[in-house]
C-alpha cells in the first residue's frame, strides 16, 4: 500500500488533528509511505499523529527536519519503501564548452517554471569566466520578456506564486541577499503587476552573490536565481556540493565525458546533461 499525506495548508486554517482520525492503521503499511510536509505546527501535529500509530514517539517534532528523521526510523525498522518529497536549491554548471544560447534559454526556464515554485527548480547557476558575461546579459534580456500576469490570461508568461505570504517570504530572502552584498538586478517596477501585498512577484536574478547569502542557501520557492562565475571545474563541483540540499544538479557542456566525470563527483539524487 502508498500512504500519501500532502500538508501545505497555513497552520490557521486546520483544526489540531485527532490521532484517532488519521487514515492509517498500526502496522497496515506494508509497502511505501510518501509524507510531504510544510514547515507549519498543525502539520508537524498531524505528522506526528501519523507516526504515533505507528508506534513511533517523536519528542518535539516543530521543525520539518525533525518529522523527516522520524519518518526515516519508523520507515527503516519496517522495511518500508519512502519517497520524501524535499526541498530543493539546485545547481547548474554552465560550463566553457557550452552552447550558450541553448543553456540560457534552458536555465532561465528552469528557473522560473511554475512562477520557481519546483522543488527541483534552478536557484544556483555556476559560469564559466569565458562565457559568465555573455550569460548574464543573455539571462537577463530573457528575464525582461516575461510577462508576469493572471495565470487565465494568454498573455502571461509568468504567473503568481501560490499565495500572499509566500511572495512576502521570497521578498524577504531576495532582501536579505541584497543587504549581504548581492545586486538585483531586476527592478520590481519593470513587471507593473509585481506589488507587496500580492502573490504575484517578478522574476529576478542576483549577482555578486556568494556562499554566505540566502539565495545561495536556502530553498526560495519563488522565480528567482543567482549567478557565480567560476574559473574551473573544480570551483564549480565544489560550489555545487556545498549545500544540504541535493534533488537534483545540471550540466551544460558540449562534452558528454566531461559531464559524466563532473556528474560522479556530485553530492546529488540526479544529475542531467544540457537540460533541467
Amino acid at each position: 500500500s502508498c500512504f500519501c499525506a500532502e500538508l501545505p495548508l497555513p497552520a490557521t486554517t486546520l483544526p489540531a488533528p485527532d490521532p484517532a482520525a488519521v487514515p492509517v492503521a498500526p502496522g497496515s503499511l506494508q509497502g511505501a509511505l510518501v509524507l510531504m510536509v510544510e514547515d507549519n505546527p498543525v502539520n508537524m501535529m498531524i505528522a506526528v499523529a501519523i507516526l504515533e500509530r505507528w508506534g513511533v514517539v517523536v519528542e518535539q517534532a516543530q521543525e520539518g527536519r525533525q518529522a523527516i528523521d522520524a519518518v526515516q526510523r519508523a520507515a527503516a525498522d519496517r522495511f518500508i519503501g519512502t519517497g520524501l518529497e524535499l526541498g530543493g536549491c539546485d545547481p547548474a554548471y554552465v560550463r566553457h564548452d557550452a552552447n550558450l544560447a541553448h543553456a540560457i534559454e534552458n536555465l532561465v526556464d528552469g528557473a522560473y517554471f511554475n512562477s520557481g515554485q519546483s522543488c527541483c527548480g534552478i536557484q544556483r547557476v555556476y559560469v564559466h569566466e569565458r562565457l559568465y558575461d555573455a550569460f548574464v546579459e543573455g539571462w537577463v534580456d530573457l528575464t525582461r520578456k516575461y510577462v508576469l500576469g493572471s495565470p487565465v490570461d494568454p498573455d502571461s508568461t509568468l504567473g503568481p506564486v501560490v499565495r500572499t505570504a509566500a511572495a512576502d517570504e521570497v521578498r524577504r530572502q531576495i532582501g536579505a541577499t541584497v543587504a549581504a552584498g548581492g545586486q538585483a538586478v531586476i527592478e520590481e517596477r519593470e513587471f507593473r503587476a509585481s506589488r507587496a501585498g500580492t502573490p504575484y512577484l517578478a522574476p529576478q536574478v542576483l549577482l555578486g552573490v556568494d556562499h554566505s547569502m540566502s539565495v545561495m542557501r536556502e530553498e526560495i520557492f519563488g522565480p528567482v536565481a543567482g549567478i557565480m562565475k567560476v574559473r574551473s571545474d573544480e570551483e564549480a563541483i565544489a560550489l555545487m556540493n556545498d549545500s544540504e540540499f541535493g534533488l537534483t544538479a545540471a550540466i551544460w557542456t558540449s562534452d558528454v565525458e566531461a559531464a559524466e566525470r563532473i556528474g560522479d563527483r556530485l553530492e546529488t539524487g540526479t544529475v542531467f546533461m544540457n537540460r533541467c
